[in-house]
């Protein structure tokens, strides 16, 4: 009677209802605990499937094999040979493996290099097509002359386009440094009495995107269901849902309209709670949105790694340029001659509007998530996804002045109309850090624990509105 799994004689045989085999308890038992099953059928089996047998206790006789010094070492050979042949096979197996783990990153470095390829022969395509503009149409027939202009990359822009960017700009930038900061504007003081106030009934799952109007009462934002609220925070209520049908990304106001873009890569304008109009030219997402000083153009930045123009009062495209990364967010000059873009490559981009050139460009750790030019016309802070401080560049010196540290990942920063404060939003809490022009010196003002995802300032600086990166709505004022 030996046991099926040691092929010894068993100190505490018993026996499997399932096979009928016998073995050591100890043995079985720890298999059962392992496998569940019987070794020699594969059947399911438990301990109580296990019957002990009773035999009459004798000294189990030592295997004859042992018993002389020849047939040790005749044991002891075989045992030498045994482990010679799996040394010899695991040597095998480990010359297989390296060669196919040769061919497969011999494969993988092909595929890289057709990869690179193809991306080459893409930017040489948008490159040449940049310097083509096709004439004459099918059919000249339905009134046109067949004159339309192909659009594409560094498309220039019309004249009425330049003049209104280059008047905004001369209008703006000669009468910036003269204009005294408001009587009623919030002080330092004020910002640091800021107490919080939480809207539980206005929250949209994943929402990221947040707008507030001009009075500071109206907040737009909008989730990744399709939806996008306008709620009034004097009156605590919503007052219009919007219907997008698809995942808010950004959002802001033209006027008292509502502005949204969307992961499907259209744009919507809506009034009264209706959709008046829009554009649809993005192949990927829309990540961005951007309003012009003048009030008149609209930015908007995708993963097709574009920007796009649009003339608001003819509700129709302006230009779109192509960039070499994918766009992240996108906010104009406060004097309108230029745009700033964050790519997902962590770099950003400036450029000229009334070239579409590529003016100049800052290095940053990650994707660039927010950015916001400060009203001074010098300053642009950026925040980088994952990073716990936000960069202040200078624009003059092209360089970094100030490096504000928060301690988390930052979600959204925004400068307040006179350039004094900025806001940051990051997961560990929301900051506001203020400028003193006197003594040209930095100080944080305010730092709360609550969550933001994205912040907007509100009516002349006295309140913030966040986001508290679960699509909850909170003030601080």
């Amino acid at each position: 009677m030996l046991c099926a799994i040691s092929g010894e004689a068993p100190q505490t045989p018993v026996a499997s209802l399932k096979s009928g085999s016998i073995f050591e308890k100890r043995l079985i038992e720890s298999y059962i605990a392992d496998h569940g099953t019987d070794p020699v059928t594969g059947e399911d089996l438990t301990p109580s499937d296990l019957i002990e047998l009773k035999n009459a206790r004798a000294v189990r006789p030592r295997p004859p094999t042992l018993t002389s010094i020849p047939a040790l070492l005749s044991t002891f050979q075989d045992e030498w040979d045994a482990l010679a042949l799996e040394t010899y096979t695991l040597k095998q197996s480990l010359a297989q493996t390296r060669q196919e783990l040769s061919t497969a990153l011999y494969d993988y470095e092909g595929a890289l290099r057709v990869i690179a390829k193809i991306s080459r022969e893409r930017d040489e395509a948008r490159e040449a097509l940049g310097k083509i503009s096709v004439k004459g149409g099918a059919g000249g027939g339905g009134g046109s002359n067949g004159d339309d202009a192909m659009q594409v990359d560094s498309e220039s822009l019309p004249e009425g386009i330049v003049a209104k960017i280059e008047e905004t700009q001369q209008k703006l930038s000669t009468t910036r440094r003269k204009r005294p900061v408001p009587k009623d504007w919030a002080t330092a003081e004020t910002i640091q009495s800021f107490e919080t106030t939480e809207y539980p009934e206005a929250a949209l799952p994943g929402s990221r995107a947040l707008a507030v109007d001009e009075s500071g009462d109206l907040a737009l934002f909008g989730g990744i269901d399709g939806i996008a609220i306008v709620y009034s925070t004097s009156e605590k209520k919503t007052v219009y849902t919007l219907k997008c049908g698809g995942p808010v990304t950004s959002a802001l106001w033209w006027d008292n309209k509502p502005v949204v873009a969307l992961a499907t890569g259209a744009i919507k304008i809506f009034e009264d709670g209706s959709e008046i109009g829009g554009f649809s030219v993005h192949a990927g997402a829309a990540t961005g949105l951007s309003l012009h000083p003048s009030g008149d153009i609209l930015a908007s930045v995708g993963s097709d790694k574009s920007y796009v123009l649009y003339d608001l009062t003819s509700m129709s495209q302006v230009t779109r340029v192509f960039t070499n990364s994918e766009l992240t967010c996108g906010t104009f000059h406060p004097d309108g001659h230029l745009f700033a873009a964050g790519g997902r490559d962590g770099q950003i981009k400036l450029y000229t509007l009334t070239t579409s050139s590529n003016s100049a460009n800052f290095d940053t750790p990650s994707s660039v998530i927010s950015l916001s030019f400060s009203e001074n016309g010098t300053w642009l802070a950026s925040a980088s996804e994952g990073s716990t401080d936000v960069t202040i560049w200078d624009l003059r010196k092209m360089n970094v002045i100030k490096t504000v540290e928060v301690g988390s990942a930052v979600g959204g920063v925004r400068w307040d109309w006179t350039g004094q404060f900025l806001a940051v939003a990051a997961k560990g809490g929301v900051a506001v850090v203020g400028y003193n022009k006197g003594s040209k010196s930095w100080r944080e003002l305010v730092r709360k624990a609550v969550r933001g995802s994205e912040v907007a300032w509100g009516n002349k600086g006295s309140s913030l509105v966040l986001l508290d990166g679960e699509g909850g709505l909170v003030t601080l004022g």
